[in-house]
């Protein structure tokens, strides 16, 4: 796999448009026998949205939904109500930084991420971590309980407690946040250089849910 340039914005935060616009372009470029295949659907895109579509229609081939029966009990939002799902399609960024043991080592950073329902991107995940939709609703969670990915390669599954509420739409009665489904995003233990970045592509599908209304308090 080949490592993602992030660029900086002038103050200090990551450019996180500039990186999903090059890993979509560099994720269609891997040179595996299934997206040689797709070649054919990529050459006559134009632009980046087309390059957008085609990429999130291989990805749902690749890595179809886990039916609800999957979901580990650790995770499991009983007794709460599935609002919607989205798909992330993006990467785990990691910092070179020096552990517990005094060796270097990635640590982990900060997602970012487009969300897609349909086909058509609906909003973003970013440190907070937060999730944003197109209509203005944010929210702010913090991990609950995980359960192990499907492979060593893949970043755990998560169950997060929202904390925070911005805006109104679709987000803004979410109390419970699930990470379903991922692949890819896990860094190797260590690194050479205190202070580089790494970026590792994943995708994961977020099931967000809400208590029952007579469970849920007034804000």
């Amino acid at each position: 796999m080949q490592d993602l340039i992030i660029r900086r914005r002038t103050n200090g935060t990551l450019d996180a448009d500039s990186y999903r616009q090059h890993a979509i372009m560099m994720r269609a470029q891997m040179p595996t026998r299934f997206f040689g295949q797709m070649g054919p659907m990529l050459r006559p895109a134009v632009g980046i949205a087309a390059i957008v579509a085609v990429y999130i229609s291989v990805l749902r081939l690749m890595y179809p939904e886990t039916a609800a029966a999957d979901v580990p009990s650790a995770i499991a939002a009983i007794g709460e109500i599935l609002v919607t799902k989205a798909r992330a399609v993006g990467a785990q960024v990691y910092e070179c930084k020096m552990d517990s043991t005094g060796k270097l080592a990635w640590t982990f950073r900060e997602p970012i991420a487009s969300l897609v329902m349909s086909g058509k991107t609906v909003g973003r995940h970013y440190a907070g971590p937060n999730w944003e939709m197109n209509d203005g609703s944010l929210v702010t969670a913090k991990v609950a309980a995980q359960s192990p990915g499907p492979s060593v390669d893949d970043i755990p599954l998560l169950k997060l407690e929202v904390t925070d509420w911005r805006g109104k739409g679709q987000l803004s009665g979410i109390t419970t946040i699930q990470r379903l489904n991922t692949r890819g995003g896990k860094a190797p233990h260590s690194c050479e250089s205190a202070g580089a970045f790494l970026s590792v592509p994943y995708t994961a599908d977020y099931a967000f849910y809400r208590k029952p209304i007579d469970q849920t308090s007034t804000r």
